[in-house]
């Protein structure tokens, strides 16, 4: 798969910060000496954690080379290193472990969580948001589009691979059989944008990149037309011309006893 985008990335960064924002209010008060953003992508999510705590070694983490030379650049006193999540291990132990819309990428969570949760010092906390939207229209359709008889044999695929998150309650479990106190919640965020177009360009940053990966140029152009097609019906303008994105995410501050 191609390159992260940061500049596409950050073309809503005040939407994708957000919930970030939310994550890191609800982390206990703790002293933090050493904390990790797990999947930085271009440090919107680690200077967050960088103003929390100043004091304090902050790590960016991120598969993406592009990525984290953007948050190097934004942030030259945060550390940054390449790096896999599943085998990521800290040392030392992370006060802090913070996710921010990164581990809905990856598989086995029942297994994944645990991981983490042993990364962390006594009373640490492993803080967690993930986008929880692939029953919406616009990820539905994605996969509807990518279905049909033109994209079938062109789309790869592992790009309708992803997962839907556990049950809220299954998470619960997997996080207190690891040793640690939950708070768990979930939030349905409502982004206005301009237009229908504007979906796209908010989707082609993050959930449409495996669909268009195998796609040259002027595929991926027809491609985006006729998903455009289909989500210009399931998101019709409001009365003052809006359109409303519905972004259900789930959070979830798990301290380790």
């Amino acid at each position: 798969m191609k390159e992260w985008n940061p500049e596409l990335y950050r073309q809503f960064e005040a939407e994708r910060t957000r919930p970030a924002l939310e994550l890191v209010a609800r982390i206990p008060a703790i002293e933090v000496h050493t904390a990790t953003d797990l999947g930085c992508g271009p440090g919107n999510s680690t200077e967050l954690l960088w103003r929390a705590w100043p004091q304090a070694q902050i790590t960016g983490l991120d598969s993406s080379l592009t990525m984290l030379q953007q948050a190097q650049q934004r942030l030259p006193d945060c550390h940054f290193i390449a790096a896999d999540i599943r085998s990521w291990q800290a040392s030392p132990p992370q006060d802090v472990i913070f996710a921010n819309a990164s581990l809905q990428w990856l598989n086995d969570h029942p297994q994944l969580f645990p991981h983490l949760v042993a990364q962390l010092a006594e009373y640490g906390v492993l803080a967690v948001q993930m986008p929880d939207n692939l029953d919406q229209p616009s990820h539905r359709l994605m996969r509807e589009v990518a279905g049909q008889a033109a994209w079938r044999e062109k789309i790869d695929s592992h790009a309708t691979d992803r997962k839907k998150l556990l049950s809220a309650e299954h998470y619960y479990d997997v996080l207190t059989a690891a040793g640690c106190h939950v708070d768990i919640w979930r939030t349905t965020y409502y982004h206005q944008m301009p237009d229908a177009a504007a979906i796209i360009d908010w989707l082609r940053a993050t959930g449409l990149r495996p669909f268009l990966a195998s796609l040259n140029e002027r595929e991926q152009q027809a491609f985006l037309q006729a998903y455009l097609a289909e989500i210009s019906e399931a998101y019709p303008p409001q009365a003052d011309g809006q359109v409303l994105l519905a972004f259900p995410r789930l959070f979830m501050v798990a301290q380790k006893r």
